[in-house]
């Protein structure tokens, strides 16, 4: 949106019965341009025709993780038991933040449910989501306690090694904690949570959230099968293999097998499974539709965010009723495009920088 529709929009919420001539007159411009704009304003569905309704925004609301994101890549080789020369960076991180953040620079209203210390990285985390375009209003930050921190180190090319994670504060992110949201949370077209959260909170969330699509990323085969017990209240579920594996207690020996994998998951009441395979591409399944779909990645620069990149694809998606295969492809290419930057999130991140990518390769 213009700086200029935004001034129109905001003297219709003060008038919706305005005319434009007096609209003309309050922004400063000719009634044939006010007609233009309010004519571009209908198209894009932002407002909805006379007395100019604005349209409700719709959003998402993320809930789970926050940290700061420490990462080591060595020159050459890891050394063991040794120092090794290399670089190091931080950056604003956390599961749930991340794929806040992405959906942010693909458009997308986001707000972020999670726990920060009140100390100089909460502030930082804080700064940095909302500079990205993340409403942080929702993020708590608890006194007394410190951010948490993640750790990893890759190799130079740029797999993951080894990780830790300092994650205690999620604890604090409790239903009680929460309560208050709820009126806010009934109103988001979906809720994306990572299983970084307590079983006691997911369990809060599904009981008084029943008409709600939840979008779950199970980040990590410790965590993954947190939830197991909720899989009946899941829209899409995004786990790796190795996390469906581990959910399902069925191991998959080839892609021939995969249908089996995600008829296992349908049973269980998940509506859309999409279960990423890496280099050999993404398979997704809505209990009619099955498929492994691939696309190329022309740059791999750290393969750290490619995931949260898929799964805010994927919600975008679904805020626009985009259908399954289109919405597969499309999270592929975020994932590629999060691929070609050293950082875990690419500013460059946009529709237009996916659609892009989709159109060299002719989807």
């Amino acid at each position: 949106m213009t700086k200029r529709e935004q001034q129109i929009i905001n003297a219709i919420k003060s008038d919706p019965l305005i005319s434009q001539s007096q609209l003309a007159e309050i922004i400063g411009i000719s009634r044939s341009a006010i007609a233009s704009h309010i004519t571009n304003l209908i198209a894009k569905g932002i407002i909805e025709g006379r007395g100019y309704v604005v349209a409700a925004q719709k959003f998402c609301v993320a809930i789970g993780g926050a940290n700061m994101d420490i990462l080591g890549k060595p020159d050459a080789g890891i050394s063991a038991n040794s120092s090794t020369p290399g670089s190091v960076t931080s950056s604003p991180g956390g599961v749930a933040r991340n794929i806040a953040e992405n959906i942010a620079r693909l458009g997308d209203k986001c707000y972020l449910i999670a726990a920060v210390g009140d100390d100089s990285r909460g502030r930082q985390l804080i700064e940095l989501s909302n500079s990205a375009g993340v409403d942080t209003s929702l993020v708590l930050s608890i006194a007394g306690q410190t951010t948490s921190c993640y750790l990893s180190i890759i190799d130079s090319d740029s797999e993951m090694q080894l990780a830790i994670a300092d994650m205690q504060i999620l604890d604090k992110l409790t239903p009680q904690r929460l309560q208050k949201q709820l009126p806010l949370l009934k109103q988001a077209s979906l809720l994306v949570l990572d299983t970084n959260i307590s079983p006691e909170l997911m369990q809060f969330l599904f009981s008084n959230l029943p008409n709600t699509a939840f979008f779950v990323d199970t980040v990590s085969v410790a965590k993954a099968d947190k939830i197991t017990p909720f899989l009946q209240h899941v829209h899409s579920l995004k786990p790796n293999l190795i996390e469906a594996e581990k959910i399902s207690g069925i191991k998959i020996d080839h892609p021939g097998q995969l249908p089996e994998l995600a008829d296992w998951f349908h049973g269980k009441g998940v509506q859309r499974i999409y279960i990423s395979l890496g280099e050999q591409g993404l398979f997704y399944s809505d209990g009619q539709q099955q498929k492994l779909v691939k696309l190329q990645a022309l740059e791999i620069s750290n393969s750290n965010g490619a995931g949260d990149a898929m799964m805010a694809a994927l919600c975008h998606c679904q805020m626009r009723d985009i259908d399954i295969q289109e919405s597969a492809y499309f999270a592929l290419a975020a994932a590629n495009c999060a691929l070609a930057t050293k950082a875990t999130i690419n500013p460059e991140l946009s529709v237009i920088t996916i659609q892009k990518l989709l159109d060299r390769v002719g989807l």
